[in-house]
C-alpha cells in the first residue's frame, strides 16, 4: 500500500457519542411516557430524525429540532411549553457533554503522526464537531479536519481531491460500516471498521462486508501492524 493520507471518523471512533444520544432518547421517552409506549416513542423519534436529515443534516441541533417536533406529533399539538423547554434543555446538555477518548486513540495518533497525513474526516454539525475536537486535545495531531453533510461516495472523493491524492493512497479508519467503509471502497480507498458497543440504527448494515482492501479490528491499536 502506497498511503498518504489516514482519515479517522470522529463519533465513536475518536471519542464517545452514541451513549449520550441514547441517554438523551430514554429522558425523551420518559418526558412523553403519558403518550406511548417507550419503543413507540422511539420509533417515532427516530422515524422524525430520518425524514428531517436532508433538512437538518447530522448533528445535535437538527436532534433537538426533531426531538421537539415528534413530541408535537405524539400528543397531537398538545404538548405543553414547559415540556418543549425540557427537550430544549436536553438538547443543551447534548451539546455540553464531557469529551472521552476511546482507549488506545492518542497512544496510535502519537505513533502514526509524522510518517503520515492525519486528517479528521467525520459528519455532523461544524460547530459542534469542531468544539468536540477542541476540547478532545486531539486537534494538534491532524493536517485537515473535514465536517461532511454526508459521507457518500462523492463527498469522499471531494475530500480526496482537495488533499490532492489518488483513492488508492487514502485509508479511512471508522466504526460504521455504512459510512466510514463502503463508500471508501467503492471509490477505490482503503478502509479499517473499528466496532464500537452501540451503533446508530441509521448506521447499521444487514450484509458483511469482504473485500481485499478492507479488514476489522477489535480495538483502534490494532490497526498498527497495517502501516508498519
Amino acid at each position: 500500500m502506497k498511503i498518504k493520507v489516514i482519515a479517522f471518523d470522529a463519533d465513536d471512533t475518536l471519542f464517545v457519542n452514541e451513549p449520550y444520544f441514547q441517554e438523551t432518547e430514554q429522558k425523551f421517552c420518559v418526558l412523553l411516557s403519558d403518550y406511548l409506549s417507550h419503543q413507540g416513542l422511539s420509533q417515532e423519534l427516530f422515524k422524525t430524525e430520518i425524514d428531517n436529515l436532508d433538512l437538518y443534516g447530522y448533528g445535535i441541533k437538527g436532534y433537538t429540532l426533531s426531538m421537539i417536533e415528534a413530541a408535537m406529533k405524539i400528543s397531537n399539538n398538545t404538548i405543553s411549553i414547559e415540556v418543549i423547554e425540557k427537550i430544549i434543555v436536553l438538547g443543551k446538555e447534548l451539546l455540553q457533554k464531557p469529551i472521552e477518548l476511546l482507549d488506545g486513540v492518542e497512544e496510535i495518533l502519537k505513533a502514526l503522526q509524522g510518517k503520515y497525513k492525519l486528517v479528521v474526516a467525520t459528519k455532523g454539525d461544524l460547530k459542534d464537531q469542531q468544539s468536540k475536537l477542541h476540547r478532545s486535545g486531539l486537534g494538534p495531531y491532524f493536517h485537515h479536519i473535514e465536517v461532511m453533510a454526508d459521507k457518500q461516495e462523492l463527498n469522499y472523493e471531494k475530500l480526496l481531491k482537495r488533499l490532492e491524492i489518488e483513492p488508492g493512497e487514502f485509508f479511512m479508519i471508522g466504526n460504521s460500516l455504512k459510512s466510514d467503509v463502503l463508500p471508501v471502497l467503492a471509490i477505490g480507498g482503503h478502509a479499517v471498521h473499528v466496532p464500537f458497543h452501540t451503533t446508530w440504527e441509521h448506521e447499521k448494515i444487514s450484509h458483511k462486508v469482504e473485500h481485499e482492501r478492507f479488514t476489522t479490528v477489535s480495538k483502534i491499536t490494532d490497526i498498527l501492524p497495517l502501516f508498519q
